[in-house]
């Protein structure tokens, strides 16, 4: 069994303190790439970032904690140095269209100074336009502009009165308006009396008359509101020329400031006309103010009025170096598209187009915007009006569910904002291959995959390079210097977040962890830098404070409730390995697997799997047994064959292929009556042909039955047999490799099922074959002498079942 055993030389992956060219992390500098070991995903990312055409978003797609995140902000950032600051985007009022908000766009750090400079002409205006109206001028030209109607208009009057007077009658103003009354000879109104004294004809010839006056008092007033009207449109083209004379020089002022800009210059061109029209409001400002004063409830429409002057400053990147890049941690969706707020007023909710909120999405245009998939997706309508942004590459600012409204709560309807910015989106590699196979639209939206691996090759650069990472981190968090062999314990603890002695952890989130507390240990003890003790201790530490259940599992194992033996024989029974997750920490335990076989055809019973118990992965694993079964044994004679395999006082299931050599050794062993060796523990799957294959957690599974040998006493004779393939995952504690070398635990590695046999059965694989060989074929011997017992007992049946059936028909005839 010796040939089997693994060198002490095989075991120990240790990085030598020697190895390293300085002796402290002070002798190193920060690191200048961005990122350690992510080659492809540097690569592709690099790459997206070049191609500005539609669709080439980019999917990140990684575990957690391989620097996605950071990666993702420093590489928009390098990028966006390189790209020119986007324009201010605002929102105007439509002076045609009220309920249809402008877009206008101007060089970056203009709107809020366009902003601040319309609001300061408003308020001038305010003041300056009543001033304007009460000067002598305006008083003199509008007088003019009366005297010349208002004669016009009492001629013709005084004319009509004279013309009705002549023909008896006067004109006198109720409430139905201008009416003719018949008068008398001293030209007094006749009364009803004479009016009813009066003959047929007179009276006649007085209704026919007063119809006429009445008839020509409509042409009449049409007259006088003709010669009014004209008073009016003079007087109102005094007040627009008044009106004019004030607001054009002040708005004149402020387009020679923004000469350069072609569409501010008509923005300022309509506020011009606009005001100019509605001089009014301006008029009138300074008394309503005054009025209001005194009625505090009632609604401020002239308020509200001079809302259509303001400027909604919708994106502003005055601050802004080069193009945006915007990480929205809390994606939902106002955060992403932005809202329409409401005001409430006497019970009413009111809008206008000051109250458009913008969204990441528009502040990251011209840029890059990044966001987690997952907490993107969480949220409800983010995901379909992402992708219909990105699609029509425009964005719609609305409220939420508005679409779907068959009558809408919110008039307002703004114009949509052009969109060109790069998505950044970060996730898992689940979450990507479901929206790749899913949703349709997702490959032509995210063209470029970064992905970013969990493990880089531990080769001289990317140590170096791990070393300079670790340096940055101290020199960000200003914390203590590491020593040299602090740092190979770290590159040892790096190895083994892997499970591979030739590869370095990527996830730097748990390397930040360790470096953190190393630095608290050492600060305990009062020491100036970080040595590899102190790191030992953070991993310890670590360790300890998450490791209850292991704890409580070996409790079980002292107190013998969980049952296992660690030394003699026991036919058809073993020692498995398992794994055990309790949230972030794994640890490895053994677990007893017991097999019994009997005369029978069902085959190996899986009794997890009866129970519902089992695994996908763990069925699989007894069928290729079975299958394995047949193929050695089953090849001149039917395997005549009952089984029962089972993982002894397993209550929480059990998953995964790597007790398939153990459950093979187990009914071997009951099938041979060869008792199995119980100080030594077995891991390693199989195929259906004996060759066995590499498992994960070796590590955790040596170390757990360790720990149970080391607490029921080691005899030397101890040990665990993995699969040859798992040597390089071979990453043990001190404690164990100490063991080894003073001959105290034993480990092996086997490539097929015969050198586990040898081994746990301590005989020839060919001795235990054909041992097995004639129990099966025992088998098979009885169970033909049962079926002819059974076939002959069956005819006997049969014939005297005919005879009888023969003498039925005898007596009937």
């Amino acid at each position: 069994m010796d040939k089997y055993k693994i060198p002490i030389s095989k075991l120990d992956y240790s990085y030598q303190e020697s190895e390293l060219d300085f002796s402290s992390t002070e002798e190193l500098s920060p690191i200048d790439e961005k990122i350690v070991g992510q080659n492809r995903a540097a690569k592709s990312l690099s790459f997206g970032m070049r191609v500005e055409k539609k669709g080439y978003n980019i999917f990140m797609a990684g575990e957690s904690g391989t620097g996605k995140s950071t990666y993702a902000e420093n590489i928009a950032e390098e990028r966006s140095a390189e790209m020119g600051k986007p324009q201010d985007i605002l929102y105007v009022y439509n002076f045609y269209e009220s309920e249809k908000t402008r877009v206008m766009k101007v060089e970056a750090g203009t709107g809020s100074e366009l902003k601040t400079d319309l609001e300061k002409i408003v308020e001038e205006l305010k003041e300056e336009i009543p001033r304007a109206f009460e000067g002598e001028e305006y008083d003199k030209e509008r007088k003019e502009i009366l005297n010349e109607y208002q004669p016009k208009s009492n001629k013709i009057m005084k004319e009509f009165e004279a013309s009705a007077k002549e023909r008896g009658f006067m004109l006198q103003n109720t409430s139905q308006g201008l009416v003719p009354v018949p008068i008398d000879e001293n030209g007094e109104p006749l009364s009803r009396e004479d009016f009813q004294e009066m003959d047929d004809e007179k009276r006649e010839k007085i209704r026919e008359r007063s119809q006429e006056i009445q008839n020509e008092i409509s042409q009449v007033m049409r007259e006088i509101r003709s010669i009014k009207e004209e008073a009016q449109e003079e007087l109102s083209a005094l007040e627009k020329k008044i009106g004019l004379s004030v607001v054009q020089p002040i708005i004149c002022h402020l387009e020679e400031k923004y000469s350069e800009s072609e569409v501010i210059i008509d923005y300022l061109e309509e506020v011009q006309e606009d005001i100019v029209d509605h001089i009014d409001r301006f008029r009138n400002e300074n008394d309503e103010s005054q009025s209001r004063s005194f009625l505090p409830m009632q609604r401020d429409e002239d308020g509200d009025f001079f809302n259509r002057y303001k400027i909604n400053v919708f994106v502003n990147n005055s601050k802004t170096e080069g193009a945006p890049v915007v990480y929205e941690k809390n994606p939902t969706y106002y955060n992403l598209f932005g809202k329409i707020e409401g005001g409430s007023q006497f019970g009413t909710i009111t809008t206008n187009f000051t109250m458009i909120k913008s969204g990441s999405l528009h502040r990251a245009n011209g840029g890059f915007l990044i966001v987690h998939a997952k907490d993107l997706l969480r949220n409800p309508f983010c995901w379909d009006t992402l992708k219909r942004a990105l699609i029509n590459q425009e964005i719609t600012v609305e409220n939420i569910g508005e679409q779907y409204r068959s009558v809408p709560i919110i008039t307002l309807k703004p114009e949509a904002v052009e969109l060109d910015l790069k998505v950044i989106m970060i996730g898992t590699p689940y979450i990507y291959y479901l929206l790749y196979n899913f949703d349709e639209e997702f490959s032509e939206l995210f063209k470029i995959k970064a992905d970013f691996d969990t493990v880089m090759e531990r080769s001289k650069e990317n140590i170096e390079k791990f070393a300079d990472f670790i340096s940055s981190v101290i020199n960000r968090y200003e914390i203590r210097e590491f020593t040299a062999g602090a740092i190979a314990a770290m590159i040892d603890f790096s190895s083994r977040l892997t499970g591979d002695r030739q590869k370095l952890s990527t996830k730097f989130n748990e390397i930040i962890e360790i470096i953190f507390e190393a630095d608290v240990w050492t600060e305990q003890a009062g020491e100036e830098r970080v040595k590899a003790e102190y790191v030992r201790k953070a991993i310890e530490e670590k360790e300890m404070r998450a490791n209850l259940l292991e704890e409580k599992v070996q409790e079980q194992i002292d107190r013998d409730h969980l049952l296992l033996d660690v030394s003699g024989e026991e036919i058809g029974q073993i020692n498995g390995l398992s794994v055990h997750q309790a949230g972030n920490y794994t640890f490895g335990r053994p677990a007893r697997i017991t097999a019994r076989t009997y005369l029978g055809k069902e085959g190996v019973i899986n009794i997890e799997r009866e129970a519902k118990m089992s695994g996908r992965i763990h069925s699989k694993g007894v069928m290729i047994l079975t299958g394995y079964l047949g193929g050695k044994y089953a090849q001149d004679y039917p395997l005549s064959l009952t089984a029962s395999v089972a993982f002894e006082q397993s209550y929480g299931g059990v998953d995964g292929d790597s007790a398939t050599c153990a459950e093979v050794v187990a009914l071997l062993s009951s099938l041979s009556g060869i008792g199995v060796r119980q100080d030594i523990a077995i891991t390693g799957s199989m195929n259906q042909k004996g060759v066995v294959q590499p498992i994960g957690g070796v590590n955790e599974k040596i170390e757990g039955f360790f720990k149970v040998c080391e607490s029921k006493g080691l005899t030397g004779q101890q040990g665990v047999i993995i699969p040859k393939r798992n040597l390089d995952n071979l990453m043990l504690g001190d404690d164990i490799i100490e063991a080894v070398k003073d001959d105290i635990f034993q480990l092996y590695v086997v490539e097929d099922i015969d050198e586990v046999l040898e081994i746990m059965l301590g005989k020839a694989a060919e001795t235990i074959h054909t041992a097995v060989q004639e129990k099966l074929q025992h088998y098979a011997e009885l169970e033909a002498d049962n079926y002819g017992a059974e076939s002959e007992a069956e005819e006997e049946e049969n014939e005297a079942k005919k005879a009888n059936e023969e003498d039925d028909e005898d007596k009937k005839n």
